[in-house]
């Protein structure tokens, strides 16, 4: 009988071969990725101040951080459970006095008090852009073509990105189609579910071109424009349009403009990154405010990815021959079969066996043989 020490958590696992090793390397195509574009790497630590953390979580669920107290200074420690505020953090405090743009990619293991359902994982892998000082459509056009190519050099194919304006209805609700903020959480949810018919019975049916303004880009643009006819959005689906003109031809383009999950904290643009065969999104990003030490903020534009599902799938695996080395073997020759590209398994006994332990081959005199 398993004895109950042994037994993890509820969304925690262990990473066993070969899926490590694919997460290191999946995880070192996307960093390599982001250095080609200047992206320098940060490693904040898996827990801060609660307060501190707080402070910068914004719209994201503070309900969500995993709590514990310091030993040594009586605060309650959280541990993060995303890095994009901890990089915030870092530009604000740390890097302040750097020029602007300022970019940085980061990597690390973030933490979520409760799982969900698509998402089982409480522990999973972030890897991130962030671009720092500015959110114009050049700056934006970048961050979300980099996101493309790292998926891109990870492997992933049919990737598919979803264009969304959080601070839409935002927007509307204090201009043209005036909301309180009750009702305003209210019409978001029912456009959530895309419910015309909710949205006719609490009388926002002003909002209802808006569940029309979602599917294939140029389509839902389209319908956009037409809805906007005091050209109160132009600038917005302007900017909008020319990120997704950066990047037509290498990718799936949808617009689904009040799509708003996972973006509790961008303003005037938003992506997700969907890829063929998977379900649920593998990264996010768009436009947010970094707030700065002095009471103002910055502005920036980044993208995260959640490269977990790519890892349960094998990308980032990679077959390699291994080759076994009996007792008393060539040291030098073994030596140059590893220089070589070969991995090598020693005996260390008679009763080692090749097949057993891994292996593809054999060494014979000083060349490897197939089993």
């Amino acid at each position: 009988m398993r004895k109950r020490s042994n037994l993890l958590p509820e969304g925690f696992h262990d990473a066993l071969p070969p899926y490590a090793e694919a997460a290191s390397r999946l995880e070192r195509d996307v960093l390599d990725t982001l250095a080609s574009h200047g992206y320098a790497r940060v490693t904040p630590p898996l827990a801060e101040y609660e307060d501190g953390l707080t402070e910068r979580m914004q719209g994201a669920a503070r309900s969500d951080l995993m709590r514990f107290v310091d030993p040594i200074s009586q605060r309650t420690l959280a541990l993060r459970p995303d890095m994009t505020m901890q990089v915030g953090r870092i530009a604000a405090t740390s890097m302040a006095d750097r020029a602007r743009p300022l970019r940085l990619s980061y990597s690390g293991q973030v933490m979520k008090l409760r799982s969900g359902q698509l998402q089982p994982e409480r522990s999973r892998l972030q890897i991130g852009a962030e671009l720092i000082g500015t959110d114009s459509v050049v700056a934006a056009s970048e961050i979300v073509s980099v996101a493309i190519e790292s998926l891109q050099r990870a492997g992933v194919a049919g990737i598919t990105v979803d264009f969304t304006m959080p601070d839409l209805i935002d927007i509307l609700a204090a201009g043209p189609l005036p909301l309180s903020q009750a009702q305003i959480d209210e019409v978001r949810g029912e456009l959530d579910m895309k419910d015309a018919g909710g949205l006719a019975a609490m009388g926002a049916s002003g909002y209802l071109p808006l569940i029309e303004a979602t599917g294939p880009f140029e389509e839902a643009m389209a319908k956009l424009r037409a809805f906007d006819r005091d050209g109160l959005l132009g600038s917005r689906l302007d900017g909008v349009a020319r990120i997704a003109k950066s990047i037509k031809g290498k990718v799936n383009l949808t617009l689904d403009p009040t799509e708003r999950h996972g973006f509790e904290y961008q303003n005037w643009f938003g992506f997700t990154l969907y890829a063929d065969s998977f379900i649920g999104a593998l990264g996010r990003g768009g436009s947010y405010e970094i707030a700065q030490v002095d009471g103002g903020s910055e502005a920036a534009v980044g993208f995260s990815l959640y490269p977990n599902p790519l890892i349960n799938a094998g990308f980032g695996a990679q077959s390699t021959d291994q080759v076994f080395l009996p007792l008393g073997h060539d040291h030098e020759v073994a030596a140059r079969l590893r220089a070589a590209g070969w991995r090598t398994v020693a005996a260390l006994s008679k009763k080692d066996q090749a097949q057993a332990l891994g292996c593809s081959h054999i060494l014979n005199g000083d060349q490897p043989q197939p089993l």
